[in-house]
């Protein structure tokens, strides 16, 4: 019997079309709350950022080393607190299109599975609206969110060493000088647990992350 090919599936739009009104005009639709989302529909033209890296294969027990024997720095005991640097994804976008593919980056990512509480979002100029909402709150609030840990977290650059590490962070270089920036990018990746996403002009963000490097 012959297989019958499935349908593929259509997603529906995460915005949709405008609700028609009985007179036949279209009726305005109000504009959401900016704020994080715990499901997004993909757009079109994004490459996926790359898989989460696989699990180490777990190691075989080390054989204890004789007395006044000097341990070698890299033995499994002593490479314990040190991990492995996350994956660096460069998105070319220009000053004013930074936040956009940060936003888009971020809709991949939910989309292939991601937790929203696995994601920082940086942003080095202007904050996200997200972030200006939830400030008009109190910072206390704010950062409670943080803690609470159960949503994608939007935060300035400039407040990077107060953000706690998540295994994905993006950052918009969306404007700020070039000193704070390149400060900032390496906070950033030591934030990554397994991805940091840049999305931002190409030739600016290397130069800023082999400045930042020497800083």
């Amino acid at each position: 019997m012959p297989l019958i090919p499935e349908e593929p599936q259509i997603h529906e739009s995460a915005q949709g079309p405008r609700a028609t009104a009985a007179t036949g005009r279209p009726a305005s639709t109000p504009r959401p709350v900016p704020g994080p989302r715990s499901a997004a529909t993909p757009r079109p033209g994004r490459p996926v950022p790359g898989p989460r890296p696989a699990p180490p294969a777990p190691r075989p027990a080390p054989v204890a080393a004789p007395a006044n024997t000097p341990t070698p720095a890299n033995t499994p005991e002593n490479r314990s607190a040190q991990r492995s640097a996350p994956q660096l994804q460069l998105i070319p976008a220009p000053v004013d299109g930074a936040l956009d593919a940060a936003e888009e980056a971020l809709d991949m990512l939910l989309e292939s599975g991601r937790a929203p509480g696995e994601i920082l979002v940086l942003t080095t100029g202007d904050p996200h609206p997200w972030t200006t909402h939830e400030l008009s709150f109190g910072e206390a609030s704010y950062w409670a969110q943080q803690d609470a840990g159960d949503d994608v977290f939007f935060a300035p650059a400039a407040a990077v060493e107060r953000a706690t590490s998540r295994p994905v962070v993006i950052v918009a270089v969306n404007g700020g000088d070039d000193e704070a920036t390149a400060k900032a990018l390496p906070s950033a990746m030591a934030r990554a647990g397994a991805l940091l996403i840049v999305c931002g002009d190409q030739q600016r963000v290397t130069t800023l992350l082999g400045a930042g490097a020497g800083v």
